[in-house]
């Protein structure tokens, strides 16, 4: 199928411009298809030919100034339909298709829960999905406004990107939009659960499917304490107003992103309405995934990009802005912890495989192409560009440009150019070069080392410190200096933090009078997106006191740097784990708890350790996890008890203390086991062989509901029995089209199959997934080839035999984009796990 070119969207906005869109949806056909209606007003510059875009299941007219179009000649081309306008001036163009509902997240997404029977829908129209809704001139430069109406069952209660009506008989109108790009349109309907409030003069709403509404209403008072204090932040950071009628909040069903900023109708997944216990971290996660939405209100929304190469212009600045705006206006004051130690790690990860790509790029030449671009590199380390840019310039400077690029761009379409222009004339008055930063950290790729180097003098009475750079940005950082605590090797004390920038400035390195310290921690603080090498001497402080370190956030950068080192191959695995077995246990910061256990199972135990390894280091996590639950006995740390008790579950070796949590159902001490918990134990419990499909279908008669079907696939795909593993990869990858697996399914089942504990069994699928997930993605699209790359790759198998399949597979050029673009990142990181062992095979 087509997609869009940049080529091709530039002569489209040269020929037209799109006024308006009225757009009707019948959504009482049944559970397969949907009618859709489609006037669009627009204005031809000239005479000329150009096309509509739509994927419809049956394309029943067209016309075009009210003449029908022959469609035995004006074929559909794909999702193409060629239209020629023949003379400048006012058009019309009116479609009648029927479309078809999709269970991949994308288009219009139906959903059918297992709990009562209730049907769902909600659109996700990015990149090039409004096709499969309704016909439009699909790039995000031809904003229009829409009308919308719909026709639902009764019963139903439909959002939309603006209010909504009910006018009877099922038939909804919304209020007309502003000027919206086409992904940005939204739709949601079925018998929502709705929680409403009103603030500052506008309607707030959240909505949920029925059967989860005692769990939205549990928590509506902290998403809407969340919600209301980061709009009043904004209103206060920013100039321009919210500039929508309304803000909707629906936390829907197997939706493949954290969120979308619809404008109005910002699209959740529901996964973020808790049905079990979860930590303050997570809860941390959901308030900014609700400041990251609300940001794109005016990041993406008010002023969008005019071409996708300009992504980071919407994902940079609303992933810094949530984490910022979380940290200033609610209780999560230490969010930056959790964004150095998961998001952050996820953009240097990114940013080292061969699929890196500038924050910036010159030119993303069509939307297949776009669409791999929305990383960890866009997301995460353009958020970590922006914090450097706020360091170095100054947040007044910064906000001050921010302000000047919406008034200057407002309702329209603005590029990298139009951005850097506004920051210059914020900047205008220092000596700070806006345009020579942005060619330093915007178009360049890779990620920077900060290594520290500490000359002592002779007598002992100064020492000096130079931090050198490899790579090619400027920074401004501090540089942390801490001293031993008196008599106690294992307690640091912060004596200063001094601001340097690398390269350094005229003078060169910074000698310092008295004794050296201890710990030289430079980028303390995470002020800068760069890996960090310590002196040696720093090195063996943190090894042997990380967690005497003061301060969560300087101890982020410190496990950081442990584990780039571990990545490198410059620090065995075996003393990665000796450091987590000694000092986590001691870590007070639930979000570095969280990640340094998930990295130290998922990637050291489960890949650079070897299969002889693993044990003995599942034993390490497992000993942590029981001093973390000895520490926590007495319930004042509920988020980390809960933390260890799932680590205890995934690193367990053998059934029996499963076994009697399970049948207990309570974990000695507490917690309780809820559906969470449940799923979990009986998870692991099938991995070890020590449950059956028996006891999975009685587990799933207790807790049908959606997590309770995803929980039941897990566990039938990880059971180590041949057939069960046959009927999982039918299931992931032959299916028939009425029966193929949604997205949801389909993540839970592949999630199940691969275990390290069961290889040998595993063996002769390694090379099947080569040719059957290639098939699978050019037949089902880019949402199941995604996941397919990413959830059903066999991660485990670390072996050059692996290596070879999957580059030959590449060498063939047959993988889509997207799976090309996962295939390659798992080669990569592949290849750096055979590194790993190779470098400490000793």
């Amino acid at each position: 199928m087509p997609v869009l070119t940049r080529d091709e969207a530039q002569t489209r906005a040269r020929l037209i411009d799109v006024q308006r869109y009225t757009v009707d949806l019948d959504l009482t056909r049944g559970g397969e298809t949907f009618d859709s209606r489609t006037e669009i007003r627009f204005t031809a510059r000239t005479a000329g030919s150009t096309f509509v875009e739509l994927k419809p299941a049956e394309l029943r007219s067209v016309t075009l100034d009210g003449h029908p179009v022959d469609l035995a000649e004006t074929a559909l081309d794909d999702n193409r339909l060629p239209l020629t306008v023949l003379t400048e001036g006012p058009h019309e163009l009116r479609v009648d298709a029927v479309m078809r509902y999709s269970h991949t997240g994308e288009g219009m997404h139906r959903f059918t829960d297992p709990s009562d029977g209730e049907a769902y829908v909600y659109t996700q129209m990015f990149m090039d999905d409004v096709q499969r809704v309704f016909a439009a001139f699909d790039q995000p430069d031809l904003k229009a406004r829409f009308d919308l109406t719909v026709t639902a069952p009764e019963g139903w209660t439909v959002l939309a990107n603006s209010v909504t009506e009910h006018l009877g008989d099922g038939k909804w109108r919304a209020a007309t939009t502003p000027l919206l790009s086409t992904y940005l349109v939204a739709v949601a309907a079925g018998p929502w659960h709705s929680v409403r409030t009103e603030h500052r003069g506008l309607p707030f709403a959240l909505h949920c499917r029925r059967s989860l509404a005692p769990h939205l209403d549990a928590d509506a008072d902290e998403i809407l304490d969340i919600t209301r204090a980061c709009f009043d932040r904004y209103h206060e950071k920013f100039t321009e107003p919210y500039p929508f009628d309304s803000y909707d909040q629906a936390f829907v069903p197997e939706f493949n992103a954290g969120a979308m900023e619809n404008p109005g109708l910002v699209t959740l997944r529901e996964e973020f309405v808790h049905r079990s216990a979860v930590t303050d971290t997570e809860r941390q996660t959901r308030a900014m995934v609700i400041a990251h939405e609300m940001a794109h209100m005016w990041f993406g929304d008010l002023v969008t990009l005019r071409w996708w190469d300009d992504i980071w212009l919407n994902e940079s600045f609303a992933e810094y802005m949530g984490y910022q705006t979380l940290t200033e206006a609610t209780r999560f004051t230490d969010t930056w912890v959790e964004f150095g130690v998961d998001r952050k790690a996820w953009g240097y990860d990114a940013d080292q495989r061969p699929s890196t790509h500038p924050v910036a790029p010159e030119a993303v030449e069509d939307t297949a192409s776009a669409l791999l671009n929305f990383d960890g590199i866009s997301y995460a380390k353009g958020a970590g560009a922006l914090r450097q840019l706020v360091t170095w310039l100054g947040e007044e400077d910064f906000l001050a440009g921010i302000n000047t690029h919406f008034a200057r761009h407002k309702f329209a379409n603005a590029t990298l150019a139009d951005f850097l222009d506004s920051m210059a004339s914020a900047a205008s008055g220092t000596d700070r070069d806006v345009h020579a930063w942005a060619d330093a950290w915007l178009r360049t790729t890779g990620v920077d080392t900060l290594t520290a180097h500490v000359t002592e003098a002779a007598d002992g009475t100064s020492w000096t410190l130079a931090v050198d750079r490899t790579g090619s940005r400027p920074h401004r950082i501090a540089v942390g200096l801490h001293d031993h605590g008196p008599g106690d090797a294992r307690t640091l004390t912060l004596r200063e933090r001094v601001h340097l920038d690398v390269p350094a400035a005229p003078g060169g390195p910074r000698t310092f009078p008295g004794p050296r310290p201890a710990l030289i921690v430079p980028n303390d603080q995470d002020l800068t997106y760069a890996k960090v090498r310590l002196d040696p001497a720093s090195q063996e402080a943190v090894l042997r006191g990380i967690s005497g370190v003061p301060g969560p956030l300087t101890r982020a950068v410190l496990w950081n740097t442990l584990r780039d080192m571990v990545r490198d191959g410059e620090l065995a695995p075996a003393a990665y784990l000796e450091t987590v077995g000694a000092h986590l246990a001691e870590e007070t910061d639930l979000a570095l708890v969280q990640g340094v256990l998930a990295f130290a199972r998922t990637q050291v135990a489960d890949r650079y350790c070897t299969p002889a390894q693993r044990p003995a280091a599942l034993s390490v996590l497992a000993d942590v996890c029981t001093d973390l639950l000895h520490r926590t006995k007495d319930g004042d740390h509920p988020g980390l008890r809960l933390t260890a008790v799932r680590h205890s579950i995934d690193t367990a070796q053998h059934a029996d203390t499963l076994r009697d949590w399970l049948d207990s159902n309570t974990v000695p001490g507490g917690p309780d086991l809820d559906p969470e918990l449940r799923w979990r134990i009986l998870g692991r419990l099938s991995v070890l062989g020590a449950v059956d499909d028996a006891v999975i279908e009685a587990e799933l008669a207790h807790d049908p509901s959606a997590t309770g079907q995803e929980g039941a696939a897990r566990c039938r795909a990880a059971l180590p029995d041949p057939q069960a593993k046959e009927a999982a990869w039918t299931a992931l990858f032959t299916g028939d089209p009425g029966t193929e697996l949604s997205n949801y399914l389909f993540i839970a089942t592949a999630q199940g199959f691969w275990q390290p504990e069961q290889s040998d069994l595993l063996r002769h699928y390694v090379p099947r997934w080569f040719t059957d997930a290639t098939a699978l993605a050019e037949r089902r699209g880019p949402a199941i080839a995604s996941a397919a790359g990413r959830h059903a790759f066999p991660a485990h198998a670390v072996d050059e035999d692996t290596l070879r399949l999957g580059r030959a597979c590449l060498a063939e050029g047959t993988p889509t984009p997207a799976l090309r673009r996962k295939l390659i990142d798992q080669l990569d990181d592949l290849a750096r796990a055979l590194q790993v062992r190779a470098a400490h095979k000793d």
